[in-house]
């Protein structure tokens, strides 16, 4: 079971969520709301917007920067995590790359239920609304079957995901379905306080060596296809794959959301180590 996996348990006690100090959209820093809030337990500071309260203006600070600096204290509401999975027959092309699915969807519910939040993990395939996952479910997760022909767009246009405002948004998924990554991420990004976009790949669909003459089967659809994978094919692939993954991270720019991609038969404790922790993602605890 995720909840009881060795891996994820070593994760969860070695690393955190890294969170920043402060989104771009609303405030999650330490799991709290956007508002000042009403608690006395002072935070931090960020720039007076229209619309705050005046009497949270630092007159002082605004003596030593020229700026109008507001308080923010501790808002005292309910974190929130969603985790978008997506079960889509194209996540189902090698058992690692399922695990690592699996894994990754119970350490992030993990790590936030240990801050206080109260994560839902959202499967995203072809039921609507999208069925959801709770903390004290995990090892439901076993039984996710990777078959779903629907695909991750679709679904964010049927609105089948009921996504929580300001929420920690977490979306675990190769990314391999038809889809434009302007409106994708803007949909994704959508009210979240941060949204990050974990790319899980095989490693022959992140680096396909040449083996002549081969019989490709379209995992979603079941067509087949005859192909000679030699270098220029596999050349053009690579392009196409690294074209997405640049413009991925392009409108994750513009939306200050993390892109990460993870290749699944490194394992989880890799990924937490290299790519998760250098994305800042997780910061060692």
């Amino acid at each position: 079971m995720p909840r009881h996996d060795p891996e994820v348990l070593r994760a969860v006690s070695m690393y955190q969520l890294g969170l920043p100090r402060m989104p771009a959209s609303g405030r999650s820093g330490e799991l709290l709301g956007r508002g000042t809030g009403t608690s006395l337990e002072f935070q931090e500071y960020r720039e007076y917007m229209p619309g705050d309260d005046i009497r949270h203006l630092d007159w002082s600070a605004y003596a030593r920067s020229d700026s109008l600096m507001v308080r923010l204290y501790r808002e005292e509401i309910s974190p929130r995590m969603d985790v978008l999975l997506d079960v889509s027959r194209s996540m189902s092309t090698s058992p690692a790359k399922m695990q690592m699915a699996r894994q990754l969807s119970a350490m992030f519910s993990m790590m936030a239920g240990k801050t206080g939040s109260q994560p839902s993990i959202w499967l995203l395939g072809d039921e609507v609304p999208a069925p959801s996952v709770r903390l004290e479910n995990l090892a439901t997760l076993d039984d996710v079957p990777f078959q779903a022909l629907g695909t991750m767009d679709e679904l964010l246009a049927d609105h089948a995901v009921p996504f929580k405002r300001q929420a920690i948004r977490v979306v675990i998924s190769d990314f391999l379905f038809p889809h434009e990554p302007g409106q994708l991420v803007r949909r994704l990004a959508g009210e979240a306080s941060v949204l990050w976009l974990v790319q899980v790949l095989t490693k022959w669909e992140a680096d396909p060596v040449a083996s002549g003459g081969t019989r490709l089967i379209d995992i979603e659809s079941g067509n087949e296809t005859d192909v000679y994978l030699n270098q220029q094919t596999i050349t053009g692939y690579k392009q196409r794959l690294q074209s997405l993954q640049e413009e991925i991270a392009l409108h994750c720019r513009r939306h200050h959301a993390v892109p990460v991609t993870l290749i699944a038969d490194q394992g989880l404790t890799v990924a937490c180590r290299e790519e998760l922790s250098r994305a800042e993602i997780l910061r060692a605890s």
